[in-house]
């Protein structure tokens, strides 16, 4: 019932879904089968769950992983991050906050609920003290990329950032890019967990 809610509400606004699964081993198959662009991953499935259908999924390239979670899931969020999830979502998610997360992420964005990851990131920084650690290039990044970065870990999109720093979209791209090469991270979210806990002004 919740897989055809969704179908419903992405195929109402134009977005096409090209496969379903009912666990996470069927979740890999699927992806491999008919590459989509996005997987909605729910992490607590039947047999292998969201977090390592994930792992296997970004693993192979096989797409991009949204991970749709509960508020009482953060170890599995946690355990999502790690396995390369570059979008978090409430499974509460209206049709128009699930069709932008969708765009957003197969534009080669990431979606950060801050409700969710916050906490999320908040448990690794606990379970690994390391991880509160200044990242190697964190000193490399200029003012703006800080601030840019800044906004990244509040969950805020591109455009948002462009509004918020008042420049353009494109300048964005180019410092979120920037901040990504500098810091080693191979996603917005990679990048975000790396600075948990971690002072961003000079």
């Amino acid at each position: 019932m919740i897989r055809e809610g969704l179908r419903m509400m992405l195929e109402a606004h134009g977005v096409q879904v090209v496969g379903e699964a009912g666990d996470g081993a069927e979740a890999v198959a699927v992806a491999a089968a008919s590459h989509p662009d996005v997987v909605l991953m729910d992490l607590r499935m039947p047999g292998i769950d969201g977090v390592e259908a994930t792992r296997r999924i970004v693993s192979a390239g096989l797409a991009d992983v949204v991970a749709l979670t509960s508020f009482d899931e953060d170890e599995l969020v946690a355990g999502a991050l790690r396995a390369g999830a570059v979008g978090f979502l409430l499974k509460t998610v209206d049709a128009a906050g699930l069709v932008d997360a969708v765009h957003r992420v197969a534009a080669g964005e990431g979606v950060l609920d801050p409700r969710v990851t916050r906490r999320a990131l908040s448990a690794m920084t606990s379970a690994e003290p390391a991880a509160s650690a200044p990242p190697i290039g964190l000193s490399e990044l200029t003012e703006r990329e800080r601030e840019v970065l800044a906004a990244m870990r509040e969950g805020l999109s591109n455009a948002q950032i462009a509004a918020r720093l008042f420049i353009s979209l494109p300048t964005v791209k180019t410092h979120v890019s920037n901040v990504l090469s500098k810091l080693g991270a191979e996603s917005r979210t990679h990048a975000v967990s790396l600075v948990t806990g971690v002072p961003l002004s000079r």
